[in-house]
């Protein structure tokens, strides 16, 4: 752990309590109030005025053949503050179009890398897994469908990247229903850098029964009323530069392990305001930030209802006040504001606590995203449905939860309590490079207990599939840990839970029973999830086909024997099947090359990877190999 001075603590601790009373002592705190509550431990964003900017909705391209540049280019995310070099897609000065596409209905991205000097260019950490030295004037990116069920080759695998002046073509099958998707920078150890430079967008995938049209079969709200609301949080440096550090206690260049924002952003503008007509909206709305959890509501507590997630619609709408959001997770809302009178107006706001591991540093709670404002307007005045699945012209029903037949154990890991460096993310032990792979079998079900040894919340991403939560149980971690010496990194260590179990497991909230791509793991628990791996047949691709790489700077760079350090020491360990159930056979490890469990020994890329979503964790390490083998 990097040193901490006694009196810097205790005075970072001190202003966590403080900050803790003021929490207390006003339930709904005000943009003004989190500039209040400043620790000296911490960076701060320039105070700034909320509400003087409009909420744009980005542009909406749909084809079937689109071709989007990532560009260095400079943009305003304050009217009263400077534009400030950004990445963005295409046209966009920062995130990307929404990209439209229909179900089975295949489409074609291509992605050019024409990126320069780096936003971020004086924070990249060379001592991670394999970050080239020239990345800050080159910055290497590689694009992957989140969410979607696409071939390996297709998938923006880490080590399938390009530098400026190359191309990737990727090939979208969308053999899916339709679902809010989205698209970002998937680059190896840099992903935090590069989607908070900008590199991001959302993929809304239509079918027949949600067309997007005004006339279509769900009733649902379309065109003006449908509106993506992709949500991130940062802090700012003087003139509303980016900035990707919280604390000054880890120096520039150093991975630091995740930072709350101070300040919140909706497509790309800080604390924007939206005119809303008086009726009912339909909201696309992604967590695209890198570290926090937020439980989302309206400042007057008024009931929305969420409509689908990750994988899609749910079978029928859910009213609640508010919604849990982890990075990368999608909830489908609708929201009425017919009760609103002309000229009044809601928040969409936050108040979910920062981790204890943030909190140790003063990190306090980013309170707000955006503001609607009513006009005299009447807007969609349908209903909202009764039922989104398992009618007449209605498509089916959400499937019963299979039952497994494995049951398969991983490990959540840190290796210091401070999230301060050089603190090691890791799965399983495990890093990146490891030959010791997660080998589900294709057409089998699997139970998958994530145990989570950390006090933190973990956004846990698998590639290709979905996931149905089962519950969540919280465990006796120090009982755990105690009678489960951890190896050194790179030896599997995936004890099982089952002794040391605490209370009830707990359901999964009534927005999360639909399908899932990312699952939030909560602290010292075990999260439980079932996951059905599809057949080859199923797909119509092969999930296990090995692949040249596309890029010509990634095939050098495996034919050199790059891809292969992390610096964490050996990567030995068994063939990755945890408490195989009766009558399986574990698959054979079969040959690796210089990328360990996600390289061929020709220089080929295989199989997916599953990883947390919180991007620094992900990029140091808390990422592993897949591979969705044949019977």
């Amino acid at each position: 752990m990097t040193s901490l001075g006694r009196r810097a603590f205790i005075t970072g601790a001190g202003i966590v309590g403080a900050s803790s009373v003021l929490r207390s002592a006003t339930a709904r705190p005000s943009a003004a109030e989190v500039s209040a509550l400043k620790s000296p431990l911490l960076f701060h964003s320039p105070k700034v005025q909320p509400f003087r900017d409009v909420l744009p909705v980005p542009p909406v391209i749909d084809s079937t053949d689109v071709t989007l540049s990532a560009r260095t280019t400079l943009h305003r995310f304050h009217r009263d503050w400077d534009a400030v070099p950004s990445f963005g897609y295409g046209d966009q000065t920062y995130l990307g179009p929404t990209l439209v596409s229909h179900r089975d209905q295949p489409w074609t991205l291509r992605t050019r890398n024409e990126l320069g000097l780096h936003p971020f260019a004086r924070d990249v950490d060379h001592s991670l897994h394999d970050v080239a030295a020239d990345f800050g004037t080159r910055p290497r990116t590689t694009t992957h469908l989140h969410g979607g069920i696409t071939p390996a080759s297709q998938d923006g695998h880490p080590l399938d990247f390009v530098v400026p002046g190359e191309e990737l073509v990727y090939r979208f099958p969308t053999r899916q229903e339709a679902t809010h998707l989205w698209y970002h920078d998937h680059s190896m150890a840099t992903t935090r850098l590069n989607v908070a430079a900008g590199l991001a967008g959302m993929n809304i995938v239509r079918d027949e029964f949600d067309t997007g049209r005004p006339d279509n079969p769900l009733g649902l709200p379309a065109g003006d009323f449908e509106v993506p609301l992709v949500l991130q949080e940062k802090i700012f440096g003087a003139g509303g530069r980016q900035n990707i550090r919280s604390t000054w206690i880890v120096p520039q260049g150093k991975w630091e392990g995740g930072a709350v924002g101070d300040v919140g952003l909706v497509n790309g503008v800080v604390w924007p305001e939206m005119q809303v007509a008086r009726g009912l909206y339909r909201f696309r709305v992604i967590n695209a930030g890198s570290f926090s959890v937020w439980r989302l509501f309206f400042s007057n507590q008024m009931k929305f209802w969420v409509i689908g997630n990750d994988g899609g619609l749910l079978d029928a709408p859910v009213q609640t006040t508010s919604v849990r959001l982890s990075p990368a997770e999608r909830v489908d809302i609708l929201v009425d504001f017919a009760g609103l009178a002309a000229g009044e107006t809601v928040e969409l706001r936050n108040d979910e606590k920062p981790p204890g591991q943030a909190a140790v540093l003063g990190e306090v709670t980013m309170p707000l995203f955006c503001r609607f404002r009513a006009t005299a307007a009447r807007g969609f005045a349908g209903p909202v449905p009764t039922r989104l699945r398992g009618g007449r012209g209605l498509p089916e029903a959400l499937p019963p939860v299979l039952r497994p037949t494995r049951r398969r154990v991983v490990s959540i890991l840190q290796d210091t309590d401070l999230r301060i460096p050089p603190a090691l993310m890791s799965l399983n032990n495990l890093g990146f490079t490891t030959t010791d792979v997660e080998k589900p079998v294709q057409g089998t079900t699997e139970v998958w207990d994530m145990v989570n040894v950390t006090p933190d919340p973990h956004a846990m991403h698998v590639h290709l599939v979905h996931m149905r939560i089962l519950d969540r149980q919280r465990i006796n971690n120090a009982a755990l840990r105690a009678a489960n010496p951890r190896p050194r990194h790179g030896r599997r260590w995936t004890p099982s839970p089952d002794r040391y179990l605490q209370g009830a497991p707990t359901g999964p909230a009534p927005w999360e029973a639909g399908l899932k791509d990312t699952v939030l793991a909560h602290g010292h628990s075990v999260t439980r999830v079932v996951v059905r791996w599809p057949t080859a047949e199923e797909l119509g691709f092969d999930p296990d086909l090995a692949y040249v790489p596309q890029g010509a700077t990634a095939r050098a760079a495996l034919a050199a024997g790059h891809g292969s350090h992390d610096g964490q020491g050996s990567h030995d360990g068994h063939n990755g099947h945890d408490a195989p159930a009766a009558g399986t056979t574990p698959a054979a490890t079969g040959e690796h090359g210089p990328g360990g469990g996600s390289t061929t020994a020709d220089g080929k890329v295989r199989g997916y990877v599953w990883h947390c979503h919180m991007l620094d964790h992900e990029d140091h390490d808390m990422m592993l190999p897949l591979h969705v083998v044949a019977p």
